[in-house]
């Protein structure tokens, strides 16, 4: 027993909470659409559905001291290499595309971040 936890290096517990956070809030993903079994059309409703318990998964996190909410950087398109950023309320949008396109994969890429309110500076607006 003693052999087999020397195989492995020890790791700094900062190092490993580093790691743990950076790899946390990211899904970097391609998805196929094709299946020898599944249509395309339920192949993408699983699609959706896969990324929108990933967001609830991640907006139901609890939140650091002092962020207001959780926000999202999001990159869609064919190919890692060709992914451009979008809002994450465009991503089914862009998805069906894809499906009336008749591609075969698409790549998503979705990193959870800490969000701040600004708050509005109603000295700007007028009381009539």
């Amino acid at each position: 027993m003693a052999n087999r936890q020397s195989q492995y290096a020890p790791h700094s517990s900062s190092q490993v909470l580093i790691e743990s956070f950076l790899l946390e809030g990211i899904m970097k993903k391609t998805f196929e659409l094709t299946h020898p079994k599944i249509k395309q059309a339920r192949r993408v409703d699983a699609v959706k559905h896969e990324l929108k318990k990933y967001v609830k998964r991640e907006r139901n996190k609890k939140l650091p001291a002092g962020v207001d909410y959780w926000d999202f950087d999001c990159k869609f398109g064919n190919t890692e290499a060709e992914a451009e950023t979008v809002h994450l309320s465009q991503i089914n949008k862009l998805i069906d595309k894809t499906q009336e396109e008749n591609l075969t994969s698409f790549y998503v890429e979705i990193l959870a971040k800490p969000g701040f309110r600004e708050s509005a500076d109603f000295a700007d607006y007028d009381d009539e």
